[in-house]
């Protein structure tokens, strides 16, 4: 994302609304003359976007020692297995890299022992045929195993809204149709 512009703040804070450290990952918020002052008669959703006067769109963030700033993820699609926050973009790039995978979304699915597990849904390139296995080994070497996704779907497409984002809740929601505890 780079750095701020002048008469941007910025902070970077964690579940409890206490800043992280650089390095760290926080959910970013943002305050500017030329920002939105609150939602119109959504007091809801001014709750859950404002902060003493800072303002989020839900994107996790971190910050380095020279004062860059990188989007991570968003929150809403990050997902916690074993007690550890799993970001899916990070795991969506090395799918990208795969020669024969159009199109990628990582979702968490339920899990009795970690609360979730990571779920790869894959759009393969026409003519040609993956298995799960295959997937689940292009990660060795690649990222941590505890990222690597336990199970894979394969679909024809995934579903987008009009300006084409996945749409990752319609997809999280066929897992969790019987489970009361998953938010989003």
């Amino acid at each position: 994302m780079g750095q701020l512009f002048p008469f941007i703040e910025c902070l970077l804070l964690n579940e409890q609304k206490e800043p992280v450290a650089k390095g760290e990952v926080g959910e970013l918020y943002m305050k500017a003359p030329y920002l939105l002052g609150e939602y119109l008669k959504n007091p809801k959703a001014n709750e859950e976007s404002f902060y003493n006067g800072y303002f989020t769109v839900g994107d996790m963030a971190m910050q380095d020692e020279e004062g860059y700033y990188y989007i991570v993820d968003r929150k809403k699609d990050m997902l916690i297995s074993g007690g550890v926050n799993i970001y899916p973009r990070e795991i969506e790039a090395v799918l990208y890299s795969h020669p024969h995978i159009l199109d990628v979304a990582i979702i968490g699915v339920p899990d009795p022992k970690w609360g979730e597990a990571i779920k790869a849904v894959v759009v393969v390139k026409d003519g040609y045929f993956l298995t799960e296995d295959e997937i689940i080994k292009f990660y060795e070497g690649k990222i941590a195993s505890f990222k690597k996704p336990k199970s894979v779907d394969f679909v024809k497409e995934l579903p987008r809204n009009p300006s084409g984002k996945i749409l990752k809740t319609e997809l999280r929601s066929k897992c969790w149709e019987n489970h009361l505890y998953k938010i989003n």
